[in-house]
């Protein structure tokens, strides 16, 4: 049968079924087949908290979009064009987000009674014509998995579960996927058992000779590559590109690298991926709580290392005190937050913005950080060296937030090279620096304001470490009034010695009157609406801040050159709180808690009507 090959630029797909179908290793693998043709991608998983709800129901529902495109993209799609539901609860959970005449691809299997009773439904919406807008196509992936995989020597439980390849390979064959590396893949992740790579790649085999044979899928369409830089890609996560960025900063700045962590959502990848490079000097700790992980990292700091603690929301608020401790010790420390929904344990496995207030102010006593955030999972790696730099030169604990949103979503990663990274090495002290030949632990470089590193046993160097008040230059402890005065403005004073970058603003005619402020993962979504924006003709100018503590110097300037500042952030305004305190501009906040990311579409809405009133 020849079938009608169309050309699109660019397509949305949602795999979505129930915590144990497999969606998100099905999601990552049609993802890599992507990255391989050359498209842009976007992707977002979404899945439940809990370790395994209830089989079927809406609270299990496991889900993972992912947008491709033959151009730059800059957000995971808002709406599906595809969604492949592998049963009632997937299907009842995200029929509200798809567009008039989606393709939704159903297994038929999982229609029973008992499962549709389980979220609520009275009538079969594959018979009840509630589906009618849409372009539903009923597939048997179970039983025809099972059936494909009758000769082989699996269990008819472990052929169920291989029904997730059997979408795989009918979604490659339907969008033209290369399929050679998932088989390789399977290969891999199943070697210990061959009867399982036989049956996955079976099923695979039989979805992709399935979508070739059946008169149900007459088209299959195809997206060209994205016209990008020349180089070498990878795909990338942004927990792993934190990571990566993490040890390239210990490369480069000739110092080992001692992680001390406690697994927590969604920050426990960068644990996993940092211990598997020991052989560039990284030391993992998985301690027993958040205070001893960041415990451990700052006394590695002490010792002469890179300490570095991962963690959430609640981790940095266990750690609190231990950071005020390394302010008043003067000494690096990198404390990475990937921020999910709180308070409390609030919804781990969803996205958010909200711990700003807490990385500006939640310490005790006048203790300032600073405070930097990525804007997408490849930015990752490049914030992680750029706060190892801050933290190495300025003696300071950094702050990096990043969050749910960026840490599990991916997208291609041009590869640096290594020549090209910023040389971050190290200067310690190893003579005494006073002037009666005494060694003064608190004498500041004139510039950075940072104080001597000095490794402890240098002879010579011997010095007093603690968290009681120091005086200045002599680190003795004191109590004198005048003296803490001096060291608190002289430690706030050296986070705003920090040199960051001006803030770029994107106003391509220079004529914009509204300019849309972000910070974080909200990048890509505000640069989709502002895009959209232009190509219908409306002036808006957009930036996006990564250093939020220090803050650019130019900030001010910028903010008064336009009628109207607009700040979008899934939380209830912190920034725009900090920028109407600081700058005295009555910026419009635009606010979401729901633990999803903003899409484009409703940041391009609320954005026309205030382009409209200026």
């Amino acid at each position: 049968m020849t079938k009608q090959v169309r050309q699109l630029d660019r397509v949305v797909i949602r795999f979505a079924g129930d915590s144990g179908d497999g969606m998100q290793l099905t999601g990552d693998r049609f993802t890599s087949e992507t990255a391989q043709l050359g498209n842009d991608i976007s992707t977002l998983p979404n899945f439940p908290a809990e370790i395994r709800a209830p089989a079927g129901t809406l609270p299990g529902v496991s889900s993972f979009q992912v947008h491709f495109a033959d151009f730059d993209i800059l957000t995971p799609g808002d709406a599906p064009n595809v969604l492949v539901a592998m049963n009632p609860a997937a299907l009842k959970a995200n029929l509200r987000d798809l567009p008039g005449g989606a393709d939704i691809i159903v297994n038929t299997d999982e229609f029973t009674n008992r499962n549709l009773t389980k979220v609520g439904y009275a009538a079969n919406p594959l018979e009840d014509g509630s589906l009618e807008g849409y372009a539903v196509h009923p597939v048997g992936l179970t039983s025809m998995t099972v059936r494909a995989l009758a000769d082989l020597d699996v269990s008819k439980k472990d052929a169920e579960r291989a029904k997730n390849m059997f979408a795989l390979g009918l979604l490659s064959w339907m969008y033209s996927r290369p399929y050679e590396s998932t088989l390789s893949f399977l290969e891999r992740k199943f070697a210990a058992r061959p009867e399982l790579v036989a049956a996955n790649i079976a099923a695979f085999k039989a979805g992709w000779n399935f979508g070739e044979t059946t008169e149900d899928f007459s088209v299959r369409y195809e997206v060209k590559p994205a016209k990008m830089p020349p180089g070498n890609y990878r795909n990338i996560t942004g927990n792993a590109a934190l990571a990566l960025g993490v040890v390239a900063a210990g490369v480069r700045s000739g110092r080992p690298v001692v992680l001390g962590a406690y697994p927590i959502t969604p920050a426990s990848d960068v644990l996993h991926e940092l211990s598997k490079h020991k052989r560039f000097d990284v030391t993992t700790v998985q301690a027993e709580d958040e205070i001893a992980a960041i415990g451990v990292a700052l006394g590695a700091s002490y010792g002469g290392a890179l300490g570095i603690t991962s963690t959430s929301g609640p981790g940095v608020a266990l750690k609190g005190e231990t950071i005020s401790l390394a302010v008043a010790l003067e000494l690096p420390l990198l404390i990475i937050d990937v921020q999910r929904a709180g308070p409390s344990t609030g919804m781990p496995t969803k996205t958010e913005q909200a711990d700003l207030n807490m990385a500006l102010f939640g310490r005790h006593g006048e203790a300032p950080v600073a405070v930097i955030a990525p804007k997408s999972p490849s930015d990752c790696f490049y914030a992680a060296l750029d706060a190892a730099r801050i933290a190495l030169t300025y003696r300071t604990p950094v702050i990096l937030l990043s969050d749910g949103y960026i840490a599990n979503g991916s997208e291609p990663w041009l590869l640096p090279e290594v020549a090209d990274l910023p040389d971050l090495s190290v200067e310690f002290a190893t003579e005494p620096n006073g002037p009666s030949g005494e060694f003064l632990p608190y004498l500041r470089d004139p510039k950075t304001l940072a104080r001597p590193w000095a490794i402890p046993g240098t002879p010579g160097l011997e010095h007093r470490i603690g968290g009681l008040e120091k005086a200045d230059k002599t680190g003795d402890i004191s109590y004198d009034p005048a003296n803490h005065d001096f060291m608190v403005r002289t430690r706030a004073a050296r986070i705003e010695a920090i040199e960051v970058p001006d803030l770029e603003v994107e106003d391509p005619n220079g004529d914009a009157q509204v300019l849309v402020l972000g910070w974080g993962s909200t990048y890509g979504p505000i640069g989709a609406a502002c895009r959209a924006l232009r190509q219908r003709g409306q002036a808006i100018a957009q930036a996006h801040l990564r250093h939020l503590s220090p803050m650019p110097r130019n900030l001010g300037e910028v903010l008064k050159r336009y009628d109207k500042v607009v700040i979008p952030e899934m939380n209830l305004g912190q920034l725009a709180h900090v920028i109407r305190a600081r700058y005295l501009i009555d910026v419009i906040g635009y606010n979401q808690v729901r633990g999803l990311p903003f899409t484009a579409a409703e940041l391009e809405t609320m954005l026309e009507e205030v382009v409209k009133n200026v």
